[in-house]
């Protein structure tokens, strides 16, 4: 595996820096996500190494930054609830699963990258991705709402916290309260000229905890992240029982999906910032060997994050050293982070949480999807609702289907009407002066039946519409020389129309039909059906031989066949 290419010493200065000021953004973001998932501060802080540092060292784009991000965060936080409540006598093992499950993430994320299958990845209407990430975000605000306002985050997720709303806001915890809505204010109100020097998220961890600590510090009430576990993780060995194997591999199809679209998007940014092309299957390869260190490591698994990439890109980083870089600084945190970390209040780690849920939400296309697209927009917002309230994969499924059958229906629409057969000159074909004589001169006894375009599966309706309109005619000519793909649906439509105009003793020749379509059709066996010398290069040709046909035919042979 090459990465020459992405790491050397030219920007040596811009990479350092880059990656020292990514990783100042990303410690507050690794501890607010280890709390969220469930696994714990530290799994976020190990997450946040591992990633960063194998995605940049086997990555296919230099100056992204990867770390666990929300979207991951809020998959992981499920998957890890619903395999530790399958081992209600013993939470450890589901852990132990959970962090499998990320492994097997990874496993997969390899396997996309090495077949190739990195252009495919976001072969997705915008309107499903827009409500998909709309939706995880909503479920990311939901989540920080109990420990925001100062409890123990109710079991059931999202409609969970909707059911035990009252009770959260009847047993609030006022000190709670105030730190996590200091966290948001600051978060929200620090200066764009303050921003540039030093990221809002490490003002709010660092002056909301020192407020805490002075004001606060002997509150009984205030939950604080603690002592966490200092020094290189344990290994976790792969853990899975039989009963829950299909579920764990659905979950890390899931995962791996969700961390390849989230890097690939993210990608295309850095992309559009750094004038470079990224390599899709490549970068993959990258986030699979990261993500199954990360779980072997008990960290959380991770994706390119665009806010750590463009604020790495505008500090002058160009190639990967800087993303090893920020995984360098931040194992020097976490190998001494005991002191630092212990007394900071779960309510801030909430609140950073929480405002990365608002930025999740794509307020773009929310605020004006329904001038873009009625259809759109009732997709955008169908997906977010089933991805808060019932699955993200049922979520992604129906959304995908349906803008896909939309998106079908208007290209077949569209195709259809290029499908046309006629008997005499039609304006909307494009006849040399000499092909309109010769059409003309059949008097209605030859058929040219024209399609232009790809014939999709959407399109055959169109083709056996105007089959069926055949009445009279004695010869017809199929036109295939604008047909640049042919589908198999309607392959076997076409088959169906020539076999069908052969049996009613009506003359077929075939135009322009060569290469994949022409050994389609020799597959089908259709063209064993014809006189080599009815499959032609050219139109003006096809009308000659049917006029000869029409010439040679007696007026009367209609009569018998009908």
């Amino acid at each position: 595996m090459q990465i020459t290419n992405y790491i050397h010493f030219r920007n040596l200065r811009g990479d350092i820096f880059g990656g020292v000021t990514a990783a100042i953004i990303s410690l507050p973001l690794a501890l607010a996500f280890g709390v969220a998932s469930g696994a714990g501060p530290v799994a976020g802080l190990y997450g946040a190494v591992c990633v960063g540092f194998f995605a940049a060292l086997f990555g296919g784009t230099p100056t992204l930054i990867s770390e666990p991000t929300g979207p991951m965060t809020v998959v992981m936080t499920g998957i890890f609830a619903s395999l530790s409540a399958s081992h209600p006598d013993n939470p450890e093992i589901g852990i132990a699963m959970g962090f499998t499950v990320i492994m097997l993430a990874g496993v997969f994320q390899i396997i996309f990258g090495i077949f190739k299958l990195g252009k495919y990845i976001t072969l997705m209407p915008y309107s499903v991705i827009s409500g998909f990430m709309s939706g995880i975000g909503v479920i990311l605000i939901f989540l920080q709402i109990a420990p925001f306002l100062g409890q123990s985050s109710p079991k059931g997720g999202v409609i969970g916290v909707v059911t035990n709303l009252p009770d959260l806001i009847a047993n609030i915890n006022p000190t709670a309260a105030i730190l996590g809505g200091s966290t948001v204010a600051v978060l929200f109100l620090t200066p764009k000229k303050i921003k540039k020097v030093v990221p809002p998220q490490l003002i709010a961890l660092v002056g909301v905890t020192i407020i805490s600590v002075m004001f606060f510090g002997n509150d009984p009430n205030l939950k604080r992240i603690g002592v966490i576990e200092t020094g290189l993780p344990t290994l976790q060995m792969p853990t899975f029982t039989l009963s829950q194997i299909t579920v764990m591999l659905v979950d890390a199809v899931m995962l791996a999906m969700l961390g390849c679209i989230d890097t690939l998007l993210t990608a295309v940014i850095s992309d559009s910032l750094t004038r470079y092309e990224h390599k899709s299957d490549k970068e993959l390869i990258g986030q699979g060997v990261a993500n199954l260190v990360s779980g072997i490591c008990g960290g959380l698994p991770g994706a390119g994050a665009t806010m750590g990439t463009v604020v790495n890109i505008q500090t002058g980083a160009r190639t990967a050293v800087s993303g090893l870089t920020r995984a360098l600084i931040l194992l020097v945190v976490v190998l001494g982070a005991a002191g630092i970390t212990q007394s900071i209040p779960m309510p801030v780690l909430a609140g950073i949480a929480l405002k990365v849920g608002i930025d999740i939400l794509d307020w773009s296309f929310l605020t004006r999807s329904h001038k873009v697209s009625l259809k759109g927009s009732l997709i955008m917002y169908g997906v977010l609702f089933l991805t808060v309230f019932v699955d993200l994969i049922v979520a992604v499924g129906v959304g995908v289907f349906i803008a896909n059958i939309l998106t079908i229906e208007r290209l077949s629409n569209m195709q259809s009407q290029t499908v046309k057969a006629i008997s005499d000159a039609d304006d909307n074909i494009d006849l040399s002066p000499a092909e309109k004589d010769l059409l003309d001169e059949g008097n209605g006894r030859i058929l040219l039946f024209y399609l232009s375009g790809a014939m999709i599966f959407g399109v055959s309706k169109a083709i056996s519409r105007e089959h069926n309109a055949i009445k009279d005619c004695d010869v017809v000519i199929l036109d295939l020389s604008d047909v640049p793909m042919m589908g198999v649906t309607a392959s076997l439509t076409i088959e169906s129309a020539i076999r069908e105009a052969c049996e009613k003793g009506r003359q077929v020749i075939i135009v322009g039909a060569a290469g994949k379509i022409k050994k389609r059709l020799e597959n089908l066996g259709v063209l064993s059906l014809l006189p080599p010398q009815h499959l032609v290069t050219h139109r003006q040709e096809a009308l000659e031989q049917a006029l000869e046909i029409v010439k040679n035919t007696p007026q009367d042979i209609n009569a018998s066949v009908y």
